[in-house]
């Protein structure tokens, strides 16, 4: 986990430099559906986000076991770093013929390659770990450029959060609640689920705006809030009126998600954890038929 986390910035890159695959993406103006399990359902939350907000076309975004794809879409993005996830396979395999498919994938070897109408895969990006980081990250940062983002602050950010010393305080936290706002919300999600992965740790994710009504109700001394992007206006000062630390970089999110895995990596070690065989986990989770 500790060298797959550290080379983001190089990934984030080198995704940024694929421009056939950029294009093999749904064009401007087609209606698609974005689909994943665990960490690429929270990626495929911050792409859609991010398409239909800036005018591409509507997007919609679905975890694959609980995705309403008949609805007459004109592509569906499935989101797998293994390729062997049994949901997303089901899924796909049920859109053959019917509806146009592009897979994002790490391991090229992979079934769902043969599966899908379109294959990207981005094996510079797999990972070892159980413990998704680049994976995700560069599968995000691929939808960005794709979008027309230019990802130089995102990259230099992320380089100034690796070289960062992480506050004692933030590493021994009681609890975690990561918010967000728009594109950002899935990546607050996805550092929630990563120190519950790594470090088996209380964290919690939601909508910035949401967390005033009842989540805030946990907030107190010892624990954290963690706000990705802007912060709404007046949530630091009743944030911190509870006694709670509210943390707001100024990163491109992206680059905040860093920081909260290089925590949760910090928390693993010191609690004598391996991040890359976490307890009840596994790369790829397979069913029975």
């Amino acid at each position: 986990m500790a060298a797959e986390l550290e080379s983001q910035p190089q990934t984030w890159a080198r995704a940024a430099a694929l421009t056939d695959e950029q294009r093999a993406l749904p064009a401007p103006g087609l209606r698609i559906a974005v689909v994943g399990c665990g960490t690429s359902w929270f990626m495929a939350q911050s792409y859609a986000w991010l398409r239909e907000s800036g005018g591409h076309g509507e997007t919609d975004a679905f975890t694959a076991s609980e995705a309403f794809v008949d609805r007459g879409y004109d592509a569906v993005v499935a989101l797998t770093r293994s390729g062997t996830t049994t949901e997303v396979l089901q899924l796909v395999e049920h859109l053959r013929g019917r509806v146009r498919t592009i897979g994002v994938i790490g391991d090229p070897t992979s079934p769902l390659v043969d599966l899908v109408d379109e294959a990207i895969t981005l094996p510079f990006a797999d990972e070892q770990s159980v413990v998704q980081t680049r994976f995700a990250t560069t599968a995000l940062a691929l939808f960005r450029v794709s979008l027309g983002e230019g990802l130089e602050r995102a990259i230099s950010d992320a380089e100034a959060a690796l070289a960062e010393d992480l506050d004692p305080g933030l590493v021994d936290a009681e609890q975690y609640s990561f918010l967000g706002q728009g594109w950002s919300v899935g990546l607050a999600h996805e550092a929630a689920l990563k120190m519950r992965e790594a470090s088996q740790s209380w964290t919690e994710s939601y909508p910035s705006m949401e967390y005033r009504h009842g989540p805030i109700a946990i907030a107190a001394p010892g624990r954290v809030t963690w706000q990705f992007g802007v912060s709404p206006v007046g949530l630091a000062d009743d944030v911190r009126a509870t006694g709670a630390r509210f943390e707001a970089g100024g990163l491109d999110p992206m680059a905040e998600l860093v920081r909260a895995q290089r925590v949760a990596l910090a928390r693993a070690r010191a609690r004598g954890l391996d991040p890359d065989a976490p307890r009840n986990l596994t790369r790829s989770v397979i069913l029975d038929a």
